[in-house]
Order: structure tokens, then sequence, then C-alpha cells
């Protein structure tokens, strides 16, 4: 018994009539009365009683037909299901994200994903930098967003999203008044920074622009997790340097102010990276590239 004959047994069995069922099924007749007969013998019952005028199911052709149509439905349906994993429409993704991304752009491309590719399944991980970069090389990831590309061979990346780092500081500050700060204004002042070894990247950006710019805060406090910096300007320890995204935390009594530099524009920026092996065997991961990996960001410092 094949899948062939089960198509003809259906067909013969809707239209009760070899000829128009052979028309349907873009064959001739005698091939098609071929088929029931090897069904038929195959299975050891007669499934239509047949005369010269009138075709009828018997009592076991009109049991078979019920699980016929099933079994018909299921391989169509399996092989479907093939081809949507062979394309990546159907499939499962491991998204290693830092805590940062997690404030907005992670979020957004999970429910994208959710639109544009409902049969994929992602399994989110939330881990620091350098633990990302391990897994993804040690294939226990797909794709990551990162701060900073690992440095390895067979690993590809884009840019993805360039943010501004802003000023976040207690609504009450004498600086919450302007509508931005410039970066000379924090000459002097208390400064809750990033640590110079649990959050390298963020530590560079911010006193790397300090540096360019000739300005020295006064650094009060370190802190290695963006929330808690925001914490402790709550707190009142004194002003921060963070992503844009971490508006998105909603810290009462903090306030954020875009910080510009001398000639206006943006003072820094953060960047994120979208990160993954070039050699890898997962369609869904092509698709998801493709659809929901795009670029975010506006180029603010060009002109």
């Amino acid at each position: 018994m094949d899948l062939r004959q089960l198509a003809c047994f259906v067909t013969v069995a809707e239209e009760l009539h070899f000829g128009r069922a052979a028309a349907r099924l873009h064959m001739t007749q005698p091939p098609l009365s071929r088929q029931i007969q090897q069904l038929e013998q195959h299975m050891g019952v007669a499934l239509f009683e047949r005369s010269s005028r009138v075709v009828h199911l018997t009592v076991a052709g009109r049991s078979f037909l019920r699980d016929a149509r099933h079994l018909l439905a299921s391989a169509q349906h399996a092989v479907q299901a093939a081809q949507r994993s062979s394309s990546g429409a159907d499939g499962h993704l491991r998204l290693g994200f830092t805590a940062v991304a997690a404030y907005r752009l992670m979020p957004a491309w999970v429910k994208r994903a959710a639109s544009l590719l409902p049969g994929v399944s992602i399994d989110l991980q939330e881990m620091v930098s350098t633990e990302l970069a391990r897994a993804l090389v040690a294939a226990e990831l797909d794709v990551v967003l990162t701060r900073q590309v690992p440095r390895h061979q067979g690993l590809a990346s884009q840019l993805v999203e360039r943010e501004p780092m802003v000023l976040a500081l207690p609504h009450d500050s004498p600086l919450a008044e302007d509508a931005s700060v410039s970066l000379q204004a924090l000459d002097g002042q208390r400064l809750v920074a990033y640590s110079s070894t649990a959050s390298r990247y963020f530590h560079e950006r911010v006193s790397g622009a300090l540096s360019l710019a000739g300005v020295a805060p006064r650094v009060v406090q370190n802190a290695s997790q963006t929330h808690t910096l925001v914490a402790l300007v709550r707190a009142g320890i004194g002003v921060g340097i963070v992503p844009d995204s971490a508006r998105e935390l909603q810290f009462d009594g903090v306030v954020f102010r875009p910080l510009r530099q001398a000639n206006g524009r943006p003072a820094m920026h953060a960047e994120i990276h979208v990160a993954w092996r070039q050699a890898h065997e997962n369609p869904a991961l092509a698709l998801f590239l493709a659809r929901v990996a795009a670029p975010s960001f506006k180029d603010e410092t060009a002109g």
C-alpha cells in the first residue's frame, strides 16, 4: 500500500464513479482500476461494490475512508513541515543577549519574530558579554546581541543599533533644568561610573569621551550594571552616564538628559552588534537575520 493507492481510493470514494475519478487524477480508467484492485488485495477486503452502472462503498470501504483521508493529510503535513523547516519558517533559535539589550532591542526583536516568523521558537539566554562570546563560539547559542563582537575566526556580525549615551540625574538636580547638558558641565561633578572590569565597554566609552573633552568629574562610586547605576543616581550619590535605553527602567525621581559636545552633536554613543557563526546549519537563523535582525539606528554623527 502506498500514498498513490490511497489517493486513488479516496477519489473514487468521493466520486463513486471510476471515469470521473480517473479524470480528476489525470489518468485513464484501467490504471485506476488496477490501483484499487492492488489495494484491496493488499488489505484482503473489498472496498467497493461494483456493477455495470453503480459503484458503492462497502462497510469496510466506509470505515477505511476516514483513516485514508487522515493518512493523506498527515503525509501532506509532514512534507510541508519538512519544507518549512528547510526554509527556516519553522525551527528553533537560541538568542543570547546582555542585560542592557533586554531594555529595548531584544523585546522588539522577539515581538517582530513572533509576527514574521511564527513557526520559530526562541530560547532567550541573558549573559554577560564574555560569556556570550564563549557560548557563541562553542555553538551553545545561535545568535547574540553584544556590545563588542568577539574576536574569533568564523564569526560574522552586523551593527544593528547605535544609541546615544545620556545623563541620568536626580530630578531636583540643577542640571535637570536644561533640555540637554554639555560634557563640560560635568567637570567636577559627582559621578557614578561603570566598573572598569565588570563593565569595561561602557567604562571605556564614557572615560574616553570625557578625557577627549578635557572633562574630569569626581568618581564617587562604581557599578557593574546599568540598573544599579541608575538606582545609585536616584539615591543622590551622583549623576551617571548610561545608554538611552536605560529610560525604559523608569526609576522614580530620575530624569535623563541628552549629552552634547561643544558643537552641539551627541557626546557619545553605544553600539549593539548581532553576531553569529558563519558555518551554522540552522535555516531559522538565516531567516531571522534576513527578516528580524535589521539595523534600527540612524547615524546622528553624519553631516
